[in-house]
């Protein structure tokens, strides 16, 4: 498309033999827009963005005169506008679903009189295979053998309908089960920095963008990328041409200086950052890092940093192209080509970091000195909450005797049926190096690997009750750890490689070894998890562990060895060693010097070159997967994987109008920082639960429930598994756990999910009361299409996550906020209450004050201001047609 340039900034870019046409921001800042050069570089791409798409209606000259007015309000004043990213990235996952979505508006289209061919991806799309790994086997060299050859058979049905999403639909490709991590595989080989597209015989230049369906798509701003995580629902509505309605963000500006002492890992360094951006409150923010520390930071750890966004709670951790994005470019194998256009480009757009020069303007500005890092965890249930290695010891039995309510349990242990050692509170059952954040890192890796070496060759072993594993991000760990020798010390501590993909972090981690399991819940022990992955919320690793500790790889490896979390890695030993010696962490562990000359003689270009010379084509048993043809899917009503949605059932090309909520119940009352993991969780599903008797009556065997994570395209199994989780607290019901409610106005306790279609059955519509942060962690589609398929009209909460906010409206349910510091429990909400909204029908503005009128059991009435945080007149438009996808379906079908 060609852009309405009003700013004058269109011209050509020669970078060797080759010639681009691009949207050039000085030429746009001689034209009116001055100034624009102390822009945040972060805000620099946004500007550029817009100046691409200005269209008059879309994009307006006033919506890129409101990026130069940011200069004076930093962001201060609310203003909407559309961005368009380059591209979209998925995982299995939450692709499925959103394949699913496309496949079902292919059936609506042929429904509406139109072409099904019009549902495609209008950007490119790549989705990649490694949620579906889950940790079944492990401490040996078989245990990789048959994950792979489990996880085929359990999700044949999944990938059969991916690979024929990947031949009926255009712009859309699939990287094969065992590639790796989404996230380091866009890092390593999908991001380009600069993305190029050919248009009406021109090749036009502009920043790499994406959305990702996985909030931690931000770990490609290490890399100058702009990428944020969506809810599988906007990610759609991107893959569709629509753009992604966002307000123009404040930008913090963080400024790093010094440089990281001996022995301080990156993630020790994330986690003190997650730390200090949590305090200080970035959600809905952008966070820029700048200042001369940089020059001390490789870009894996920067993409460590940038992976940790969702943790800190800012949109995006981004990082300015430099010279290091430059060498890292070349070091994975990008092309000549590339490498030199990125530097060119950003040079002419003035979006290249220089050292000594001017610091951008930002909203606001932290600083750190890196040389005051510590050796830190985080946990035990919060990435935020970062305990310094010195303190991990009083810091978990202060849990213990606290949160966890077992004062004087500190040394109460119990026998293991079948073993001849004791399991207390405390000691560590999982220890994984596991997920994005970390495994992109081969100073991490590195380092775990000579901290194994030493270890072993001290005498010292993994504790006989940790389930040990490794599940890198690319198969290009796999190269380098092998070429140095170090998988094999690895092995030896038990630590083989059980996968590629994303395991232990997302829930993944495979049963615990039925003995130990059941020492942990007949003695109601609170068991660790030490993991090198970026989550570690309640209910979310294991459902047998409590007590969940993010770490850096060396420190995961520290773990097993000494086995609990009772011990101070700093004072105490880890354990004898062969000469019946103590051995501490100081003697094995491994020096800077040392990491650094295995990175520069083992991790090699041409490593990189191999391993993704042929990304798409999968291995035998992806070949082997025989798929229907066709435009439409051919639907299998025996499926329990993936099924036709009713999203679009009686759908006409005139939506109905929006209603009042009147006379509504109260589903559930919840506290603070609900997570999507409550709300939709991904791991294993109860037998005794709604999805569990669903799976059942179906025919599906305990053993092959699989997760909810895998059958994210199955609504039937997805809308049972809504408010579900296990550690979920709905306080109607004082001391119970799990996705429980009363059903009025009997007050009989029974299933969420029983309960609502109780109510459906009754015309009685329903709402979710909530606290501060409600839909926290993952960007988590099936938290708002679950909380639609069960007929909740409102979720009232004191705060909202995000990326949760959009997905709500996103599905037609309406998303509402407190005022005056006002919270269900001050209006002494008990849940037996009736709930009317009024204000939705008519002329309903975004950020509308409307009234719920609350009638409590006794007879009173009282009438509650809330915020209505349907925020954008785009956001208005989705609501209005019953949702996102119906927006877009009609007007494609117009």
């Amino acid at each position: 498309m060609t852009s309405l340039d009003s700013f004058k900034s269109r011209k050509t870019l020669t970078v060797g033999s080759k010639s681009y046409v691009y949207y050039s921001l000085p030429e746009a800042e001689k034209n009116g827009l001055d100034g624009i050069s102390a822009l945040p570089f972060s805000m620099k791409v946004l500007l550029e963005n817009l100046l691409r798409f200005e269209d008059g209606r879309s994009v307006t000259k006033q919506d890129i005169v409101s990026v130069k007015e940011w200069l004076v309000n930093r962001g201060k004043e609310e203003r909407e506008i559309a961005y368009r990213p380059s591209r979209v990235l998925m995982q299995d996952f939450t692709g499925v679903p959103a394949v699913v979505d496309l496949a079902a508006m292919r059936d609506a289209m042929v429904s509406l009189g139109g072409q099904p061919s019009r549902i495609n991806p209008l950007v490119p799309v790549d989705l990649v295979i490694d949620h579906s790994v889950i940790v079944n086997f492990f401490g040996n060299n078989a245990a990789f053998g048959k994950n792979v050859e489990e996880e085929y058979k359990q999700n044949q049905e999944r990938y059969r309908f991916l690979k024929w999403g990947q031949s009926a639909f255009d712009n859309f490709r699939v990287v094969p089960p065992g590639t790796g991590i989404c996230h380091q595989v866009n890092l390593e080989y999908l991001a380009q920095t600069v993305w190029t597209k050919d248009e009406d015989g021109e090749t036009v230049a502009y920043p790499d963008t994406c959305v990702g369906t996985d909030s931690h798509t931000t770990m490609v701003n290490g890399l100058g990328v702009l990428g944020w995580g969506v809810g599988g629902i906007e990610a759609e509505a991107a893959m569709l041409g629509q753009p992604v309605s966002m307000l123009i963000p404040e930008v913090v500006g963080f400024k790093l200086t010094g440089e990281l002492n001996e022995g301080i890992t990156a993630t020790d360094l994330v986690l003190t950052v997650t730390q200090i951006l949590r305090k200080r409150g970035v959600v809905g923010k952008f966070v820029e890092f700048f200042g001369p520390g940089l020059e001390h930071l490789s870009l894996a750890d920067r993409a460590t940093i940038g992976n940790m966004a969702p943790e800190y709670g800012a949109t995006c951790g981004f990082f300015p192209v430099d010279s290091e994005t430059i060498a890292y470019l070349d070091e994975t194998g990008r092309t000549e080509d590339r490498i030199a256009l990125v530097e060119a480009y950003s040079k002419a757009q003035e979006m290249w970091r220089e050292a000594g020069t001017a610091d951008p303007v930002f909203t606001d500005v932290l600083e750190l000195d890196l040389t005051s890092v510590l050796p830190s965890l985080a946990g035990p249930k919060r990435p935020q909450d970062r305990v310094l290695l010195s303190g991990t010891k009083a810091g978990f039995l202060a849990a213990l005797e606290g949160e966890f309510k077992k004062p004087g349990e500190a040394a109460k242990r119990v026998p293991v049926e079948g073993t001849d050692y004791t399991l207390g509170h405390g000691d560590v059952t999982i220890a994984a190096i596991t997920s994005c954040t970390n495994t992109s890192n081969p100073s991490v890796l590195i380092a775990a690997g000579l901290l194994a070496r030493n270890a072993a060759a001290r005498g010292l072993t993994s504790k006989p009750w940790v389930k040990t594993s490794l599940a890198p991000g690319s198969q290009v760990v796999e190269g380098y750890l092998n070429a140095a020798g170090l998988q094999e010390d690895l092995d030896k501590l038990g630590f083989n490689l059980v996968g590629f993909g994303c395991t232990t972090c997302i829930g993944n981690s495979g049963p615990l070894p039925e003995p130990i399991s059941e020492a942990i819940n007949q003695n109601d022990l609170v068991a660790g998890a030490v993991i090198s992955g970026n989550r570690n919320f309640e209910g979310r690793v294991n459902p047998d562990v409590k007590a969940n500790y993010l770490a850096s790889p060396p420190l995961v490896v520290a773990y097993a060895i000494a086995g609990s979390l009772q011990i101070d890695l700093t004072t105490e030993p880890l354990g004898t060693g062969s000469d019946g010696q103590p051995v501490y962490l100081k003697d094995i562990w491994p020096t800077n010097q040392e990491i650094a000359r295995f990175i520069r003689e083992n991790v090699t270009k041409k490593m990189f070159q191999e391993k993704y010379a042929d990304v798409f084509k999968g291995d035998e048993n992806w070949q082997k997967i025989s798929i229907p043809l066709g435009e439409t899917y051919a639907w299998d009503d025996r499926s329990t994987y993936v099924q036709n949605p009713p999203y679009f059932e009686g759908m006409e090309m005139e939506p109905e109008p929006v209603t009042d909520i009147l006379k509504a119940r109260v589903m559930g009352l919840f506290l603070d920082s609900i997570t999507t993991d409550h709300i939709s969780p991904a791991g294993s599903i109860k037998e005794a639960s709604p999805a569990g008797h669903y799976l059942r009556d179906h025919q599906v065997r305990p053993s092959d429930f699989n997760q909810y994570g895998t059958r994210r395209g199955n609504h039937q199994v997805m809308m049972r598994g809504t408010f579900a989780n296990i550690r979920i607290k709905n306080q109607m019901l004082a001391g119970t756990e799990g996705g429980f409610t009363k059903h009025w106005p009997d007050g009989t306790q029974m299933p969420i999910y029983d309960a609502a279609m109780l109510y459906k059955q009754e015309g009685v519509p329903t709402v979710v009361f909530a606290g501060k942060e409600y839909g926290t962690g993952s960007s988590r589609d099936w938290a708002a299409k679950g909380t639609k398929l069960l007929g909740i009209r409102a979720v009232i909460a004191q705060s909202f996550e995000r990326i949760h906010r959009s997905n709500l409206v996103g599905m037609g349910i309406v998303p509402l906020v407190f005022q005056n510091d006002e919270s269900w429990q001050s209006l002494g909400i008990k849940g037996d209450e009736v709930v009317t909204i009024k204000g939705i029908e008519g002329d309903l503005k975004p950020r509308q004050t409307l009234i719920a009128e609350v009638a409590f059991s006794d007879g009173t009435v009282k009438n509650v201001p809330l915020t209505c945080r349907i925020d954008t007149l785009d956001e208005l438009d989705y609501f209005r047609n019953g949702g996102i996808l119906q927006y877009v379906l009609r007007n494609l079908a117009a």
